[in-house]
């Protein structure tokens, strides 16, 4: 074999050799391209998922938020609805407790009004000895009409007439002294009890007044609640 022999020779193995290398190249290239891409669409769905789930996670939150945010208005509304029926149930009370102080100037009303007063206590008590406390402003009034009142208790609950005493030591509360008094103050009516101060009732305009208020407290609330709602 000469020497242009050989070197055809080494030149044909040469470009096999270099075939064969750009062909395992192409195919190192072709994998790896693969692999990338596989990788990058793996990376790309799980970025896309953790998107999705960031998304939810946020949504939620915002949901939750809301509703908190819509709880807590509501309540607040509720809280302002309730406190504004509290001022007009307030205001109502003092009005009447307002006309309630009135009532002793009718002189001729009030007495008769002491006298059924008194005659109700008996009633409720049912006791032999009773000690009557008034104010001390109404005590000729009510020493005035104390025998009445005890003989139509003992008419009605055919009993002996009781032995009533008036408390002259204490005198309920007084009216008050003015509109801006914040002193304790009795609007009239009597208290009464038993001789041994076990049994007390307590039957005066301003007790009554609470009573009445407590009974229709339901029915003003509905109608205020009611005019609210319109």
């Amino acid at each position: 074999m000469n020497d242009a022999d050989v070197s055809k020779q080494i030149q044909q193995m040469a470009r096999f050799i270099r075939q064969e290398a750009e062909e395992k190249a192409n195919e190192i290239s072709v994998s790896a391209e693969e692999e990338f891409n596989i990788e990058k669409l793996q990376i790309l769905e799980a970025e896309k998922k953790r998107i999705r789930q960031e998304f939810v996670r946020k949504t939620k939150q915002v949901d939750v938020r809301r509703k908190i945010e819509y709880s807590m208005q509501l309540n607040a509304s509720r809280i302002k609805a309730l406190q504004a029926q509290d001022d007009i149930v307030n205001s109502m009370k003092e009005s009447a407790c307002k006309q309630l102080l009135r009532v002793s100037n009718y002189k001729k009303e009030y007495r008769k009004l002491l006298k059924d007063l008194i005659v109700q206590s008996l009633i409720r008590l049912k006791e032999p000895a009773v000690l009557l406390r008034c104010r001390e402003v109404d005590r000729k009034i009510v020493e005035s009409v104390l025998d009445d009142a005890c003989r139509l208790y003992a008419a009605k609950a055919q009993v002996h007439a009781p032995d009533v005493t008036i408390d002259t030591t204490v005198y309920l509360p007084p009216p008050p002294k003015s509109p801006d008094s914040h002193e304790p103050f009795c609007s009239g009516g009597v208290v009464m009890a038993s001789k041994d101060g076990k049994i007390v009732f307590e039957n005066t305009l301003d007790a009554r007044l609470d009573v009445a208020f407590r009974k229709k407290l339901p029915e003003i609330r509905k109608q205020l609640l009611g005019k609210v709602g319109a």
